[in-house]
């Protein structure tokens, strides 16, 4: 469950899959929603904000890294009526970054690792689940 109050309407989101050499950026989240599973970068959208403008914010945020996003790979749906939560997250495929991605954030994220695709780690975030899912109808 989250402390924020229940939604009245969907919120919107953004993430970043960050590829390089056939493994994929992850954070392991600290806080609801998905507190301790492994997620992509990214957030929330500011009113006014592109959609690509707010995943290279987040990521610079996140990573202190700088990306370009272009790609989009997939949209990602989190709804748990239960929790009150109702999240649209389009996701962008990254390939090149610039710049050591590195924990700028340990108040909202407990780790960063690269994860081979074929080897993800337990638990996952939606977007995660998403973004692979993509990225195999991709290859196929």
């Amino acid at each position: 469950m989250t402390d924020a109050p229940a939604a009245t309407e969907p919120r919107l989101g953004c993430g970043a899959a960050i590829l390089q050499q056939g493994r994929i950026l992850l954070l392991q989240r600290r806080r609801p929603p998905e507190a301790g599973a492994w997620s992509l970068p990214g957030g929330k959208v500011d009113l006014f904000e592109t959609v690509q403008a707010a995943v290279e914010r987040e990521v610079f945020e996140e990573l202190g890294i700088a990306i370009r996003a272009h790609d989009l790979l997939c949209v990602m749906n989190h709804i748990e009526p239960e929790a009150g939560l109702h999240w649209v997250a389009p996701v962008y495929l990254v390939t090149k970054h610039e710049g050591a991605p590195r924990l700028c954030e340990p108040d909202k994220h407990a780790g960063l690792a690269w994860f081979a695709l074929d080897a993800l780690p337990s638990p996952l975030a939606r977007s995660v689940v998403a973004a692979a899912e993509a990225l195999e109808a991709r290859s196929a």
